[in-house]
């Protein structure tokens, strides 16, 4: 039922249907707007998902756009009035960065995820010692990084879980995440562990792009492409000051995605990525 599902996934629902609701009614958001007598940044957080939405706005909008069929009202309806709850991640809200969230509220209904990572290996391959051990430099409060890793082991378990997770996950590393240190050699080598029994699970293609691949269109910028059923791809970027989570930047979506194509034709696959990663997982020795 639509109110079982996380409110992030009712609001998101309800983002694309009004969306196309005031698309096919040929009002923009600035007219739609002025007739219900709201401001423009109401009906545009509605339409982004970044809000809930009472039944008596939800209703106002449909008779505004012309939305009369029954079905299809008390199917919304159901679905705003299952988007005023919390989401998962609202308990690790003390250590969760707000924009982060916001992404991991696409990434609840994505259907595809694929991801590049030069630096470190990606937060969703995590072992939780490596998790701590990355977390220490920057956090110094054992508290605060157990929070961390349990925050970040909970988004594994729900992205990798076979019944209800993303069914098609890409992952490229980067030679130089496999190689650097992070925490005691012990720590690499579960680490490294880890990213072959990913290379195992039937959601998932995990790479690793070699130092011998050389200077690309992008070796420095770790991202995610997130894919969906119904709606556009969205891009989430991450750099040194700012970041970035948008499907609405065609032409930044479009060099991403050449850009995941053309590391995902070099990066080594199959018995050669898994070489590699026990070839320098030996070679951590305490």
């Amino acid at each position: 039922m639509p109110s079982e599902l996380d409110p992030s996934l009712n609001r998101r629902k309800l983002r694309i249907a009004l969306r196309k609701a005031r698309e096919d009614a040929g009002q923009t958001q600035g007219e739609a707007a002025n007739e219900l007598e709201w401001s423009l940044s109401k009906l545009n957080r509605i339409e982004k998902g970044t809000v809930s939405v009472s039944v008596t706005d939800l209703r106002a909008l449909l008779r505004q756009y012309g939305v009369d069929d029954e079905e299809k009202v008390a199917e919304l309806v159901n679905a705003a009035r299952g988007s005023k709850g919390q989401s998962w991640w609202t308990q690790w809200s003390d250590v969760a960065n707000p924009r982060f969230s916001e992404y991991l509220g696409f990434e609840a209904a994505a259907v595809s995820l694929r991801t590049y990572q030069p630096i470190v290996v990606p937060g969703l391959l995590h072992t939780e010692e490596y998790a701590d051990a990355l977390a220490t430099p920057e956090v110094s409060d054992t508290n605060t990084r157990r929070r961390l890793v349990e925050f970040r082991t909970a988004r594994q378990e729900r992205v990798f879980d076979q019944d209800n997770g993303i069914k098609d996950l890409h992952f490229i590393v980067d030679e130089a995440a496999l190689r650097r240190r992070i925490g005691t050699p012990a720590v690499m080598r579960g680490q490294l562990q880890r990213l072959l029994e990913v290379a195992e699970h039937p959601n998932a293609t995990l790479q690793v792009l070699p130092f011998t691949a050389g200077a690309l269109l992008s070796t420095q910028t770790p991202f995610a492409l997130l894919g969906f059923k119904d709606d556009d791809d969205l891009i989430y970027v991450e750099f040194s000051q700012a970041v970035i989570a948008t499907r609405e930047n065609y032409e930044l979506v479009a060099n991403f995605q050449d850009c995941f194509e053309q590391l995902q034709e070099i990066a080594y696959s199959g018995s050669q990525a898994i070489d590699l990663i026990s070839e320098v997982r030996e070679g951590f020795a305490d």
